[in-house]
């Protein structure tokens, strides 16, 4: 079988007369399969020799790096070779050396001879302890903060979950971020509370002495913890499944000349760096480069690797983009030719076929509204009388799984991928752009399939009946938010379009007010928005967005359908319906929250969803307008994550933001995978579509929601770390400014400032290695930290310089330093001669 694109052709020697070999008795397997290829090897060599094509003297080696195995080969005649002398013997590739895993003996070479980490337990003492509950299992959470903290996420049953803390380089143990782990817990007396400290590893070439960390997590943990505070502490005693993959990142080039060993440091902060051996230092340094793990023997201060690829000059905006999407795990590759042979032929168009179990609604005034230069239209809307004085309303979806069947090829990509990341001026589509920006987008003055939400309602929005169905539509306009509050506020307009955009604004209101007063919450992010210059495609401009009631309006009927479908799906398939979910917060999540609100004499309930709603809408400060949105921010961290589940395998529905017993995603299926899903379920429940055995597995379901789930989150986080890269970029040249902004969180040594005018965080540190730290008394009751005579709280108002540190190529980051309250020795003089470049105009 030939590879055309790799370049190799695959011989299936099990299934060959002359290849195939039985295992002999007390033959292991691995002997057995080490013999196969000496066969196969030798087989093959003879073929070549007999060949007349073989005109080129081409030979066959067999490569290994087991000794015993090489041995055999020789002795059977075969040329056979270790993996890496054959690729050192490569000249016209010198690169491919730095590719090499290490084997064993460099291995020893690089260590040194003191035992830094204990020994890990082999699996079968490990299995045998978590059996009789000595020890637990559980997925390995690295610190982002602080390099010698960790949690052990431990999964129970229902809410029985737990987190156990590690701390310090032993106990840590040699585990990386998203390992699986055993873990032991200590003893009580010996557990502590989570460190407040923010704690980078600056990292040395040298195998450094891991005592001197472990003094550095004392040092800073010297704040005397109440029992209350501390949680289950534990060390990690083996490995159970390594989760490593390559790593993104910069090369350390060592000071040592012409030494090959270098320490690799990884762009997520929570991996430890890597040592590896390259050749090519010089020309990989300010580098992106990806690095794999081969091992991290106990007396190595850091894991060994090798070098996988380059990626580009850190910095470029095309490399810093493809390495927080290998970094998020966001499938990018362009769509395979395989994907796209499943597209519909252009032109397109509506075919008699497509009609049956298909509603014509081509003559309502249909409109869609969402936010400028968007092009991916999943809704639209539409609102008229009824003859009996009530309402119609409409919210129409489009319909992708018309063109998306159930385990093609196209079908499958878009469930891995399970969503479209939007990063700053660029899209990752989940479907090829003719369906996502062209054939599904309902865009105006087109006919385009739809799937319909339709219900009749009184004039006080309370549902009379409701039904769905398949449909098509031939939308009437597209509209931006701002377009359509002007239509709305425009009293000389009267048009059907205005009409009915009035008419859903007025219920969307009645509905907010309703839902609200059931106990949904109505919290706060501050979301930014980058005016991106045409040509260089750089940020040029940074606002706030700002939410209007067109922004409201859309998002109550788009709720109003994602409920209404999920009553439906569920009704007709208690055991598979795909639903979503936001479980209530634990109580401990609010602890944040209810200390911001009493430093300023203000009483929090988290009793409910109801009662922390109604305590935020009365929550106000004298003289503090922007009180309010900083608690509702601060409620927002304090929230769990919502998610994916299949109702079969589940029996809590409850969406605690939404204060709704059921919900689900419909409205979004061009961008989700979730909402194609749940359409495939809602048209078989109004027989608009036939049925097929995935669909009503409740495991299959289950694993699809788990993907689902994790794509979600990573697309999260991928586009947070696009909005950081521009706003690095947009800061660069622009000198130092001087902004007001508020105390979100208080640590041991530093504070979190929020900077309201551009959405932006960043940490003001008290004492770093080049200057003598202040005086610093941290009190973890406050939270409060005070520097020198100065005390700061959570939500204190301060001035603050922010300007881009580019010390560090590969983590820039942007500096915050105080100037008010002034604190002598600390605070940061406000520039007076430096010019405040290309300072950005804001509305």
């Amino acid at each position: 079988m030939h590879e055309k694109e790799k370049h190799f052709y695959t011989f299936t020697n099990e299934h060959h007369r002359e290849t195939f070999i039985e295992r002999e008795p007390g033959e292991s397997a691995n002997d057995r399969n080490d013999r196969a290829i000496r066969v196969a090897a030798k087989w093959y060599s003879r073929h070549l020799k007999t060949s007349e094509s073989n005109t080129d003297g081409l030979k066959v080696v067999l490569l290994t790096n087991d000794q015993g195995n090489k041995q055999k080969a020789e002795e059977s005649g075969l040329l056979v070779h270790k993996c890496e002398e054959y690729v050192k013997s490569l000249i016209a590739n010198p690169e491919l050396v730095d590719r090499l895993a290490l084997s064993n003996d460099d291995k020893n070479e690089i260590t040194s001879s003191k035992v830094l980490f204990p020994e890990h337990l082999p699996l079968s003492r490990i299995q045998a302890g978590i059996k009789s509950g000595s020890f637990l299992q559980g997925t390995f959470r690295a610190s982002r903060d602080n390099y010698l903290e960790a949690t052990v996420f431990v999964q129970g049953e229902g809410e029985d979950s737990t987190e156990v803390l590690i701390q310090g380089l032993q106990n840590l143990n040699r585990a990386v971020h998203q390992d699986v782990v055993a873990v032991q817990l200590l003893p009580r007396n010996q557990w502590v509370a989570p460190s407040s400290v923010v704690l980078q590893d600056e990292g040395t070439a040298k195998d450094d002495d891991a005592e001197e960390e472990e003094e550095n997590v004392v040092r800073w943990n010297l704040v005397i913890s109440t029992e209350t505070d501390r949680k289950p502490t534990g060390k990690i005693v083996g490995i159970i499944k390594r989760n490593w993959r390559p790593f993104c990142g910069m090369l350390n080039v060592s000071h040592i000349k012409e030494s090959t060993r270098h320490l690799f440091t990884p762009a997520d902060r929570r991996i430890p760096r890597i040592r590896i051996e390259t050749r090519q230092a010089s020309t990989l340094a300010g580098q992106r480069i990806m690095v794999a793990i081969d091992g991290w023997p106990k007396d190595s201060r850091y894991p060994n690797g090798h070098f996988v690829r380059s990626l580009g000059s850190a910095g470029e905006k095309d490399t810093e983009e493809e390495v927080l999407l290998l970094e998020h795990d966001v499938p990018h590759q362009a769509f395979s030719q395989a994907v796209l042979s499943f597209l519909p032929k252009i032109p397109w168009a509506i075919k008699p076929e497509d009609m049956v179990r298909r509603e014509d609604l081509r003559h309502l005034t249909v409109c869609s509204v969402d936010p400028p230069g968007c092009t991916d239209i999943d809704d639209a809307l539409h609102c008229r009388d009824l003859e009996n004085g009530n309402l119609e309303v409409g919210v129409h979806i489009a319909d992708v799984s018309h063109f998306i069947r159930p385990g093609n090829a196209l079908d499958r990509e878009a469930a891995n991928r399970g969503t479209t990341v939007y990063l700053c001026g660029k899209r990752i589509d989940m479907v090829p752009e003719l369906l996502s920006s062209n054939l599904c987008s309902l865009r105006s003055n087109v006919e385009r399939l739809a799937f319909s939400c339709i219900w009749e309602m009184n004039r006080e929005a309370e549902i009379l009946n409701t039904r769905f169905t398949k449909s098509v539509i031939n939308s009437k306009a597209s509209l931006t938010y701002a377009e359509a509050q002007m239509k709305i506020d425009d009293t000389t307009k009267n048009d059907d379009i205005t009409k009915s955009l009035r008419g859903l604004n007025k219920l969307a209101k009645i509905l907010k007010r309703r839902r609200i007063e059931k106990g949904a919450l109505t919290l706060s992010s501050l979301e930014v928005r980058f005016h991106i210059d045409s040509e260089t495609h750089d940020p040029i401009d940074l606002q706030t967005k700002e939410l209007m009631e067109t922004n409201s309006m859309v998002e109550e009927f788009m709720l109003l359908a994602n409920i209404s479908v999920a009553k439906k799906i569920y009704d007709e398939f208690p055991e598979c319906a795909v639903l979503r979910k936001h479980p209530a917060p634990p109580p401990s999540n609010y602890d944040i929250l209810l200390k911001a609100a009493k430093s300023k004499d203000v009483e929090i309930h988290t009793d409910s969803a109801k009662a922390l709603a109604d305590s935020l809408d009365v929550a106000r400060v004298d003289g503090f307008p922007y009180f309010n949105t900083l608690l509702r921010i601060l409620a927002t961290r304090c929230m769990m994550q919502a998610v994916y589940f299949c109702s079969g395998m589940d029996s809590d529905f409850h969406h605690y933001g939404l204060a709704s017993p059921i919900y689900t995603h419909f409205t979004s299926p061009i961008r989700r995978y979730a909402d194609i899903i749940v359409h495939r379920l809602l048209a078989v429940a109004i027989g608009a579509d036939s049925t097929y055995p995935d669909l009503m597995e409740k495991h299959k379901q289950s694993t699809l929601c788990n993907n689902l789930n994790y794509r979600h989150k990573m697309a999260q986080y991928a586009q947070r770390a696009s909005v950081a890269f521009h706003t690095q970029l947009f800061f660069k040249n622009r000198g130092i400014l001087n902004e007001e902004g508020f105390v979100l969180f208080v640590r041991k040594n530093a504070i979190i400032v929020l900077i309201p005018k551009f959405g932006l965080e960043g940490t003001v540190f008290f004492g770093t290695k080049d200057k003598t730290a202040p005086n610093l008394v941290f009190d973890e009751g406050g939270p409060t930290l005070k520097v020198e005579q100065h005390t700061f709280r959570i939500f204190d108002k301060v001035t603050v310089t922010i300007s881009l540190d580019d010390s560090n190529i590969q983590h820039q980051k942007i500096r915050m330093a105080l100037i008010n309250p002034v604190i002598p020795g600390v605070s940061v003089p406000a520039p007076d001669t430096e010019p405040q470049a290309k300072k950005p105009k804001l509305s």
